[in-house]
């Protein structure tokens, strides 16, 4: 049983005109060898676009990649004809399967951020698919955003003082995306940016010191 605590000062950063990026595991030539996935997921992005900045059109395969935006609009389109605006409070699935490309753009309104996960399938090569689906937030609760394959996508919306019990599944990754943590048995206050990556502890809780978003990864 651990509950590892991953801080965002200490994540890799890609910054370029109009945008940064905080990974959480090793992307590109920023390899960590200690630091390639936790379960099935392979890649957690923290995206901040400039309006009009993105990224232009390029290829994925056998992966399933979910975005769930934070601030503004995410403009995306793909190979298969998709095109969609994606908001705060709303999740997108790219299932690339057999190979797709797909272009991402903040909106003309004003900067985005947004967190991208990326998961290895449970079934490689299979037909690509994509979606955009509302999600009903229930306040100071952790609300079900979507199920890929076995696992679950979890936010949650807290005002100061909420607390969450967090699944039961064996493995658990919860991403502080804004506000902050409260001191705990688990850790020093933790605030945006930074993760707990949980194994074999079932409902934990945690509490929210200020207005706090909440991504959890769910994996069986």
């Amino acid at each position: 049983m651990t509950t590892e605590i991953r801080r965002g000062t200490e994540r890799h950063l890609t910054r370029t005109r109009g945008y940064f990026t905080r990974h959480s595991f090793s992307f590109g030539d920023q390899y960590d060898p200690e630091n390639v996935r936790f379960g099935p997921l392979v890649c957690h992005d923290d995206h901040h676009l400039a309006s009009g900045v993105g990224f232009d059109e390029h290829p994925h395969r056998d992966l399933d990649i979910v975005t769930w935006v934070l601030s503004g609009s995410l403009h995306h389109t793909d190979s298969f004809g998709h095109s969609a605006v994606v908001r705060p409070g709303e999740v997108q699935v790219l299932s690339a399967g057999s190979g797709v490309t797909h272009s991402e753009i903040a909106g003309p309104e004003g900067p985005a951020r947004f967190v991208q996960a990326w998961l290895v399938p449970d079934e490689l090569g299979a037909e690509p698919s994509y979606s955009v689906t509302p999600v009903d937030l229930v306040p100071g609760e952790l609300t079900l955003a979507t199920t890929v394959g076995s696992a679950r996508f979890l936010v949650a919306r807290l005002g100061p003082g909420d607390t969450v019990v967090l699944p039961d599944e064996p493995l658990q990754h919860v991403y502080v995306a804004g506000g902050a943590l409260r001191r705990s048995s688990l850790a020093e206050p933790l605030s945006d940016g930074d993760a707990f990556r949980i194994t074999g502890h079932p409902g934990l809780e945690v509490t929210a010191a200020v207005p706090t978003e909440l991504l959890v990864w769910a994996f069986a």
